[in-house]
């Protein structure tokens, strides 16, 4: 992919190519980032919180991996290790386009290409923007960290559940996602 002079716009994103290969781009503040594809272990770990959400999660909604979308309206498309969208706001998307504002849950599976300060950006720009918890998964440290609109964050560890408010009464156990 060619290196952008200027802001680049979800329109002229969405005309470049498709990714092929071991990379595929994101659109993080007008700037076209290539992101590395997930290793085995990353992808083991999105696909057990995608089971174990849509367990809980209401039918119609959408609960998948690498689920792209726009938490701002004009220089951003990002992809969501997983997300959760809830049924309401699932039925009123465009299909012609990416899910609008942050998903309700959005998940981010550490790895080692990630930078402190790209996490910690997506969160805010995220929490700000529609998502109602953003998680980091910890595959090393075996935690997830949950941080909330209102400032609240928590981390979970091994032998902990984590509870889903937006799920009821329903808990995750940390163990059930590194399983």
């Amino acid at each position: 992919m060619a290196a952008t002079t200027h802001l680049m716009t979800i329109e002229e994103f969405r005309k470049l190519p498709e990714d092929q290969g071991p990379v595929y781009h994101e659109l993080r503040h007008g700037e076209l980032v290539p992101v590395t594809r997930p290793q085995l272990k990353h992808s083991l770990i999105q696909r057990s919180l995608r089971r174990l959400l849509e367990q809980v999660a209401e039918p119609g909604s959408l609960v998948d991996t690498e689920v792209a979308f726009r938490p701002l309206p004009e220089h951003e498309v990002w992809a969501a290790d997983v997300a959760y969208v809830s049924k309401d706001r699932f039925q009123q998307a465009d299909p012609e386009d990416n899910i609008c504002g942050a998903p309700e849950i959005v998940i981010e599976v550490l790895s080692p290409s990630n930078i402190a300060g790209e996490i910690y950006d997506r969160e805010q720009i995220c929490l700000v923007n529609g998502a109602r918890e953003f998680w980091v998964v910890d595959p090393d440290r075996r935690q997830v960290k949950v941080s909330t609109p209102d400032d609240q964050t928590r981390t979970w560890r091994s032998g902990q559940e984590i509870p889903l408010p937006l799920f009821g009464e329903a808990k995750l156990a940390v163990d059930a996602i590194f399983a």
